[in-house]
């Protein structure tokens, strides 16, 4: 079937950053022409809406919107003494209800492809395939003796990959936790893994300044300089955060083509210390990204709020204003994230032979008006929320109309969500 998308302002994300006034052809789940006149078995009409391709949100664990709020206004230890305890007694019908939920709030709000890391990340997976959003899925490693797991974790990621890696919007990987529970047989057992599978790898990496310290006692180096010891970073893997690092580190990043989910938001919340030298990992030539985390940390999923306040904290963290402008910034959450999961020939613009990953955002909203070709992007960045998403395609298909999910119930969604937290939390 070909959908013809009538008469947008189309933001490409192509090499040139082109912004169009154009329709979009879709067939067989991919862009084939952007253009004027274009038709197709069905349309979608644009007029008064922006078309931007699908956000990608490259860090996050979408099961833990059911423990949203939970751990507020604490500092790092109090919030992972509760979250721990609370992940402990969780179900994998727990997960599969608040991963359901975390891929609506994300459809809603533009999202068509996020990286997760979780346990019972089959579960996540059935979510994914259930709702129509794309998932690329880290079943959580550690050690056999630090795990709540039944069984052993690389041994179940194993078998994830096998059950998931024919998924048409699923993609598996391999993640790590962290050094901190993580020995090196484990790491390097992950990665003889994900060469095996030919899967990615995705780890929390010197996310706190205590992370930093404990691995530099224990093994005599910091861990980015440990990991490249060991041989682990590789361009497989992309590290969440990276919050403490050294210019070194950063060309280490880049010479071993590892990638960085920045979480500018829970970073905050959680009070890690200092921002993540995103401007230095950009001008070193490390793919840079935009991710939630997850909702205990951050409390919400919308791509468009982590953009806005990444752009503000860097600006008024170092007294310039010019440090990150808005397409820098909408880069790190379209093509540039795509670059980070190693998809850039597949998602994050607009171009013919793509995916058709793509969002459709309401201009005639008194936030967004006026938005015209030059200024569209400081408009997404600046002025533009997730409730201002209208429509949602993810791999040519239609799955949010007028703001309605069309794969799944969302009033059955949120109502199971609600029943897993009242008793997960024991409410």
């Amino acid at each position: 079937m070909s959908l013809a998308i009538k008469n947008g302002l189309v933001a490409t994300q192509n090499s040139k950053r082109d912004v169009l006034r154009a329709d979009v052809l879709i067939e067989d789940g991919r862009i084939a022409a952007i253009g004027k006149s274009l038709k197709g078995e069905k349309s979608i009409d644009a007029s008064g809406c922006a078309v931007i391709p699908g956000l990608v949100n490259c860090h996050g664990h979408a099961a833990m919107t059911l423990m949203k709020g939970v751990a507020d206004d604490l500092n790092l230890e109090q919030f992972l003494d509760r979250t721990f305890a609370i992940d402990a007694r969780r179900t994998r019908a727990d997960v599969k209800a608040g991963a359901m939920l975390g891929c609506l709030e994300m459809l809603l709000s533009g999202t068509t492809t996020f990286l997760d890391m979780y346990y019972h990340e089959d579960a996540v997976a059935e979510a994914v395939e259930a709702t129509g959003i794309r998932g690329y899925l880290g079943w959580a490693v550690l050690d056999d003796d630090k795990t709540t797991q039944k069984g052993s974790p690389l041994k179940n990621a194993d078998k994830f990959i096998k059950d998931f890696k024919s998924s048409n919007l699923v993609r598996p990987l391999i993640a790590p936790q962290g050094v901190y529970v993580c020995s090196e047989e484990t790491l390097l057992g992950a990665r003889e893994l994900a060469e095996k599978d030919d899967v990615g790898l995705h780890m929390h990496l010197q996310e706190t300044r205590h992370e930093v310290h404990e691995h530099e006692m224990k093994t005599g180096k910091r861990p980015i300089a440990w990991l490249d010891g060991i041989g682990f970073l590789n361009e497989r893997l992309s590290a969440a955060h990276c919050v403490w690092l050294t210019i070194n580190e950063i060309r280490l990043l880049k010479k071993n083509g590892v990638g960085v989910a920045h979480c500018p938001v829970s970073n905050a919340k959680l009070a890690s210390g200092g921002i993540a030298p995103v401007p230095e990992m950009r001008r070193e030539g490390v793919h840079v990204g935009l991710g939630t985390d997850g909702s205990a940390s951050n409390n919400c999923l919308d791509i468009f709020q982590e953009m806005k306040f990444c752009a503000l904290a860097h600006k008024a963290h170092r007294w310039d204003a010019t440090v990150l402008n808005a397409q820098e910034i909408f880069d790190m959450a379209t093509i540039e994230a795509a670059r980070v999961l190693g998809a850039e020939k597949e998602l994050g613009s607009i171009e013919k032979g793509k995916r058709a990953d793509l969002a459709i955002v309401d201009l005639t909203a008194p936030n967004m008006s006026p938005t015209y070709e030059g200024n569209l992007i400081s408009n997404l960045l600046y002025s533009c929320t997730g409730a201002n998403v209208r429509d949602v395609i993810v791999d040519g298909k239609v799955v949010l109309r007028a703001r309605k999910l069309k794969t799944c119930d969302e009033a059955q969604i949120a109502k199971e969500a609600e029943k897993h937290a009242r008793k997960l939390l024991e409410l």
